[in-house]
């Protein structure tokens, strides 16, 4: 039986011996892993790796078979579940080991799973599909964790968290851990304090990246890209700093028409341009036209749903579009090269 997360919450799930979590945010599988953690106070709760059991499955039977006397009942945790395990699980379902309960988790699985299928058509399973969350619903989360620890947090610091967390919750609260254990010892916290907490030190890199790609510097551009290993958690992050920066330079562009002393453009703009950035952003916008900025524009803005639907390849897709803008002939859009 297929359960969406927000209708658990008014499901008897006392009633289920079986759960399968799959998808991307192990943040959100683990609340609700713990909601029904909570629903069985009495049960001893073991966690399983599925190629450790597929090893030695007597082992694994023999554990969860023989309890201590002080024992009421189990809760078995299996991360990395895949169709190898189906047929042992449906064995203790047949068994009606109503004490034990099986909580599988899994990353995406594909419409034609047999563990999926199966889980999907039987009233007696339960099958959540877990999605990443949006940027509002982690906002709500990291505002409502500030504000019980009573942490002043700028908007735009709170953004740069969220950023970092790529969907997933649970990253999300690994970061708001940090600065809470930073903000013991630390009065005030400042936006470079929350750079390097959640380790975006390699912000810089990226930044610096992504303005380069813009002035058309292809020599540094392939330099950057060389030295550092992005993550495709970082994928996403890049996107919305690349159309922060695009939109920028194009908005700069624009006012070049009434204002086409560069140079005085460029000291008065607002918010300020910082001085060892002004070189960059004065290439960016003599070396990119009106129509080209347009379209990196409009490329970035389908961008980031691309890289969501290929995440596996993220860091290819993302490169690849960097390596096109800092070309000297970059005038074709590029998704129409995809």
């Amino acid at each position: 039986m297929i359960v969406k997360l927000y209708q658990l919450n008014n499901l008897e799930i006392e009633s289920y011996n079986f759960f399968l979590f799959y998808g991307k945010n192990e943040g959100a599988k683990n609340d609700e892993i713990l909601k029904i953690s909570k629903k069985h106070p009495e049960k001893t709760i073991f966690k399983y790796e599925e190629k450790d059991i597929l090893n030695d499955i007597e082992k694994f039977y023999n554990s969860i078979l023989n309890g201590s006397l002080f024992e009421k009942g189990k809760i078995i945790i299996i991360n990395k579940i895949t169709e190898k395990s189906l047929n042992f699980l449906l064995e203790f379902e047949e068994k009606k080991f109503r004490e034990i309960i099986f909580i599988l988790k899994s990353d995406n699985l594909e419409k034609k799973s047999k563990i999926r299928s199966v889980f999907e058509k039987n009233n007696s399973y339960i099958c959540i599909p877990v999605y990443q969350d949006d940027d509002k619903t982690l906002m709500a989360i990291a505002k409502s964790y500030f504000l019980n620890k009573k942490i002043s947090m700028s908007q735009s610091n709170l953004n740069l968290i969220v950023n970092k967390s790529n969907g997933d919750r649970q990253n999300l609260k690994n970061e708001l851990g940090k600065i809470e254990l930073f903000q013991l010892s630390n009065k005030n916290i400042t936006t470079q304090n929350i750079m390097k907490l959640i380790n975006l030190n390699e912000n810089h890199d990226i930044s610096t990246l992504i303005d380069n790609c813009l002035a058309k510097n292809q020599k540094k551009t392939f330099y950057i890209l060389n030295e550092n290993i992005f993550s495709t958690e970082d994928s996403v992050l890049i996107v919305r700093i690349f159309l922060i920066k695009a939109k920028r330079a194009l908005k700069l562009s624009n006012e070049m028409k009434l204002k086409p002393n560069l140079e005085e453009l460029i000291n008065t703009s607002k918010p300020p341009i910082f001085w060892k950035d002004k070189e960059l952003i004065k290439n960016q916008i003599v070396r990119n036209t009106n129509e080209e900025l347009k379209k990196i524009i409009f490329d970035l803005n389908n961008l980031e749903l691309l890289i969501k639907k290929n995440i596996d390849i993220s860091i290819k897709i993302i490169t690849d579009f960097i390596l096109k803008v800092s070309s000297t002939n970059s005038n074709n859009s590029f998704l129409q090269s995809q």
